[in-house]
């Protein structure tokens, strides 16, 4: 097995081509794209190598032949015949700053047009040079051009909290995008990419061709690293790594595909440092959605199993963001099943892996507990667990929740829910990592919470109560027969009832039935 270099922050296919670094090839794919079709759009989450696409996309049909020997595409693309390339890349820059979108796009296409040898023109709008310049370089080669758009979206997502300004920048590249259809007749390809997922009616109504690929089946490992991929590209990164943790850290992505992808950013910081991390989450902490989250009083524990329609899944423009296309577009949630009822298709979320919901949960503390000592709690927890020590349990779930203030109860709007209180229980298990499952259903309803941790497993029940009802969480787990299915394990089984008083805002009742 022959090592090759990490193409760690690269995104230029030249580089990883010229400088013998991996490349998971995915040619096969673009041959299939532009054979079926001619506009195209794709989300995915950052970091997801859909810049890397979008130049293979460039060098191919600027017919750089060498790049791509050995590649799938390569016995059937015709050389002979090369395209003009517009490329767009709004991946940097100061979107905040009044008329920058218009400077940065403009001067993007003055350069395009220095190095063909012809100019789009030193005056009129965004829109109107881009018209010119594809023009220009249809009539320059005597064939169409190819339309590549890359993080398409970043202009408004690094201005959500500034509506006014997040507005503006929409409204100016739905015109400049608009552009590509009023220029069909000299557009061979177009294919733009980004984060997010705009409504057709605020960003493409002027491009109306488009044909989203997003959660195509066909398309859903287009980005991302398969099973198949790690076992033919990296196999030799892969001797002294736990297989089976490198799925639990990484992979679980889906767009509706027949597998799961990996994380490419997270699999190459793998290789490189040796060491489970959360490489891609802390690459981007995502303060917008935490603060979103908290604010609009999402319980933590409903991230495990969140239920949705497409519509909602889509329902993302500036001040109309639908949590559950927030979280899903971002990459922190995703697909676990989707079914056709009545019409329309319902999609269940979750966690894609023990990274996301492990560091999201810490993040999420930071919210909804102030200071918290997330490391010694963490640890308290642990060797409780670790000991099977439940009266240690309650003593640390009451001394937990008593040093929260009362003004911090009041301030924080997800207070306001029951679920504030199970979601400050279940982010501490989830921030360690430990092996849980929310919601889980049975024929007698759906258990809060099962955690299995040190050869042993903990049912819980949380009841929020006006007055505490002592031993009603614990008897609604022992009269449903939660533990009924977890007996043939051959585990100790410990029934958890909490519950939480809304006056004393602590636990009032903490109940533990032990079955060995």
């Amino acid at each position: 097995m022959i090592r090759r270099k990490l193409p760690i922050g690269i995104q230029t296919f030249r580089r990883i081509r010229e400088d013998d670094c991996y490349y998971v090839d995915k040619t096969a794919y673009i041959a299939r794209l532009i054979d079926e079709g001619t506009h195209y759009f794709l989300s995915r989450p950052r970091r997801f190598g859909k810049s890397l696409l979008v130049d293979t996309l460039k060098e191919l049909f600027e017919g750089s032949e060498p790049l791509f020997r050995g590649l799938d595409v390569h016995g059937g693309w015709d050389w002979s015949t090369c395209h003009p390339v517009v490329r767009l890349d709004f991946s940097g820059g100061n979107f905040r700053k009044p008329g920058f979108l218009e400077e940065h796009a403009t001067a993007q296409m003055e350069d395009i047009g220095k190095r063909a040898g012809i100019g789009s023109g030193s005056t009129g709008s965004a829109p109107v040079r881009f018209r010119r310049l594809i023009q220009a370089l249809c009539e320059q080669a005597g064939r169409r051009v190819a339309v590549l758009v890359d993080e398409y979206d970043k202009p408004i997502l690094d201005t959500l909290d500034d509506p006014d300004v997040a507005k503006a920048n929409r409204d100016d590249l739905r015109g400049l995008y608009g552009t590509i259809e009023a220029c069909d007749a000299q557009v061979e390809f177009t294919f733009l990419t980004g984060v997010s997922k705009f409504s057709k009616s605020s960003l493409f109504s002027d491009l109306n061709n488009l044909t989203d690929i997003t959660l195509d089946s066909d398309y859903s490992a287009l980005c991302g690293y398969t099973e198949a991929d790690m076992d033919a590209v990296f196999a030799a990164e892969l001797p002294g790594l736990d297989r089976g943790e490198i799925r639990d850290w990484y992979n679980g992505y889906n767009w509706l595909g027949d597998e799961r992808v990996y994380n490419p950013y997270d699999i190459l910081h793998l290789f490189r440092t040796r060491r489970f991390e959360a490489h891609w989450y802390r690459a981007g902490a995502p303060a917008f959605l935490v603060e979103t989250l908290t604010r609009r009083g999402v319980a933590s524990t409903a991230l495990e199993n969140l239920r949705t329609g497409d519509a909602r899944l889509d329902a993302f423009d500036v001040g109309a963001v639908a949590t559950e296309a927030l979280l899903f577009q971002s990459g922190y949630l995703t697909i676990r099943d989707a079914e056709r009822q009545g019409g329309r298709t319902l999609y269940r979320l979750g966690y894609p892996n023990r990274e996301v919901r492990q560091s999201l949960n810490d993040s999420l503390l930071d919210r909804l507990l102030p200071e918290p000592r997330r490391e010694e709690n963490g640890l308290q927890l642990l060797e409780l667990l670790r000991a099977d020590d439940m009266d240690g349990l309650e003593a640390w779930l009451k001394s937990l929740f008593a040093g929260i203030p009362y003004e911090w109860h009041t301030r924080n709007d997800v207070a306001r829910y029951e679920g504030y209180y199970a979601s400050v229980f279940y982010s501490h298990f989830a921030a360690l990592g430990l092996d849980l499952v929310v919601e889980e259903s049975s024929s007698h309803g759906r258990l809060d919470m099962a955690v299995r941790f040190a050869g042993r497993v903990y049912l819980f029940e949380f009841k929020v109560m006006e007055q505490a009802s002592k031993g009603a969480a614990l008897a609604q787990l022992q009269v449903r027969g939660y533990a009924d299915k977890y007996r043939g394990a051959g585990q100790p089984i410990r029934l958890i009832g909490v519950e939480f008083s809304r006056e004393t805002r602590n636990i009032a009742a903490f109940e533990v039935e032990r079955i060995t």
